[in-house]
């Protein structure tokens, strides 16, 4: 059987790694994209888990919501990826400081 705190702990970890990927990788807009990924995967273990632990099903509903607006997320981020990428032939962040208004 895996206690609470087991979960907690895979998604603490799996949140540090994800908050790590957006602060240390600055440069490849898809590898920002999967640490945001990741860290709402680490969100919805951690509603899963309460959920579970707690009889109760309004976490699993919730996280239904969360992956909806997560596809949803990425489906347009990779939209605005490919267009990016067609105007500069670069992903690299840097390279979009002329987006300014």
């Amino acid at each position: 059987m895996v206690s609470l705190s087991q979960y907690l702990i895979l998604a603490g970890a799996l949140f540090a790694i994800g908050v790590v990927g957006v602060f240390l990788n600055r440069k490849n807009l898809v590898v920002l994209l999967m640490a945001i990924e990741i860290i709402l995967l680490a969100v919805n273990l951690n509603f899963v888990a309460f959920s579970h632990f707690l009889w109760g099903m309004s976490g699993q509903v919730f996280v239904f919501f969360v992956l909806t607006v997560a596809a949803a997320e990425s489906a347009i981020g990779l939209a605005i990826l490919i267009v990016l990428f067609r105007n500069r032939r670069t992903i690299n962040v840097d390279d979009f400081n002329t987006l300014k208004g």
